[in-house]
C-alpha cells in the first residue's frame, strides 16, 4: 500500500530544493515571499541557488539537497523551484529506504514528474502533480491554488478532479476502470526508458501532457511508450494538454489522439488541464482513482494525505 505524507497546515515548514534547471534568482526571492505572505515557513536547500551550465549544480548536490529536505523533521512539505532537465540526474543518489521513513508532501510537473513516479516506485510514496515555486505568485489562477490544497491539505474523499468551467474533458473511449495513477510528463519519461527508472504502468492510470514540441515529435515519443508495452500494460489512459505544440504535416494533437491513441482501445479521456497548462489540476501520482469514460469522471478515491 502507497504511503499517505502528513497532511499540509497552516504555518508549516516548506523546504525549497533545485532540482532540475536553475531558475533566475530574483524569480526564487519572490516566489518565496508569496509562500511567506500564505503563512507558511520556508528553509533553502544549499545549492537553490547553484548554477552549473543548464543545471542547478552537480547531480550529487542536487541529490544532497532534497535528501536532507527529507531527512530534516522541521520540513514538513518539499516544493521544487522548477523542472527544466536533468532531474532524472539525481535519482541513482537518493535513499529511498530513508525516503520512505521520512514521508513528506513532494509536488511539481514538468521534468520534476520523472522523480515523483520514481518515489512512488522506490519509495511508496504518494507525490503530487501539482505547483512547483514557480506557481506561487499573483498571476497564478485561483482554480490551481484550490487544486493543490484541496490534494494536499485537506481528508477529502472521494475527490473529484475536474477541470475550471468552460474547459471540458472529453471522454473518447468508453470504460470503467481503477487504479494507481501514474505518469506526468511525456518527454520526461521517454528520456528514462531503458533505465532502472523508466515508468511502470501495469495495472495502473497512465496519464500524459506535453509543451512546446511539434506534433510529429509527440508521436515519436508516444510511439516509443508504445513500442516499450506501456500502452499495454495501462488499464486507461488521460491525456492532458500539449500546451503550445505546433501541428506538423497537417497533423494536430487532437488528430494524433483520434489516430493514435484511441485505436489503442484504453478507456480514454483527453483535455484534461493540468501541468504547463495555465490551469493545473492536482493529481496524487501512486494514490487510486476510478476512471470512468462513460460518465466523463475523474475520481479520487482516498485521501492523498494523512493525520
Amino acid at each position: 500500500m502507497a504511503v499517505r505524507p502528513p497532511i499540509l497546515k497552516p504555518g508549516d515548514t516548506i523546504g525549497i530544493v533545485t532540482l532540475g534547471s536553475p531558475p533566475d534568482a530574483n524569480v526564487i526571492d519572490a516566489r518565496i515571499a508569496t509562500l511567506r505572505n500564505l503563512g507558511f515557513n520556508v528553509v533553502l536547500g544549499q545549492y537553490v541557488y547553484a548554477r552549473n551550465g543548464f543545471l542547478a549544480g552537480t547531480d550529487e548536490e542536487r541529490a544532497f539537497d532534497l535528501m536532507n529536505m527529507f531527512q530534516n523533521e522541521q520540513i514538513d512539505m518539499i516544493l521544487p523551484s522548477r523542472g527544466g532537465v536533468g532531474v532524472a540526474g539525481i535519482l541513482p543518489h537518493l535513499d529511498y529506504g530513508i525516503i520512505r521513513e521520512n514521508p513528506k508532501i513532494i509536488s511539481g510537473y514538468s521534468d520534476i514528474t520523472v522523480l515523483l513516479n520514481a518515489l512512488y516506485e522506490y519509495a511508496d510514496l504518494i507525490t503530487f502533480h501539482s505547483l512547483m515555486l514557480i506557481d506561487f505568485n499573483l498571476a497564478t489562477p485561483a482554480y490551481n491554488y484550490d487544486q493543490f490544497f484541496a490534494a494536499t491539505s485537506t481528508l477529502t474523499a472521494p475527490r473529484p478532479i475536474m477541470n475550471p468551467p468552460g474547459i471540458p474533458t472529453v471522454s473518447r473511449v468508453p470504460g470503467n476502470v481503477t487504479g494507481p495513477i501514474v505518469g506526468g510528463n511525456l518527454t520526461s519519461f521517454v528520456d528514462t526508458l531503458g533505465t532502472p527508472f523508466e515508468i511502470d504502468t501495469r495495472g495502473r492510470i497512465l496519464f500524459l501532457e506535453e509543451i512546446r514540441e511539434p506534433v510529429n515529435t509527440v508521436y515519436r515519443y508516444m510511439n516509443h511508450l508504445k513500442l516499450a508495452g506501456k500502452f499495454e500494460d495501462c488499464i486507461g489512459i488521460v491525456m492532458g494538454e500539449c500546451t503550445g505544440c505546433q501541428v506538423a504535416y497537417g497533423m494536430s494533437y487532437e488528430d494524433l489522439i483520434n489516430e493514435f491513441v484511441v485505436p489503442l482501445g484504453k478507456p480514454l479521456m483527453t483535455n484534461l488541464a493540468t501541468g504547463h497548462g495555465s490551469y493545473k489540476a492536482a493529481i496524487p501520482i501512486g494514490a487510486n482513482v476510478n476512471l470512468d469514460t462513460v460518465n466523463n469522471t475523474l475520481t479520487v478515491l482516498e485521501p492523498a494525505v494523512s493525520r
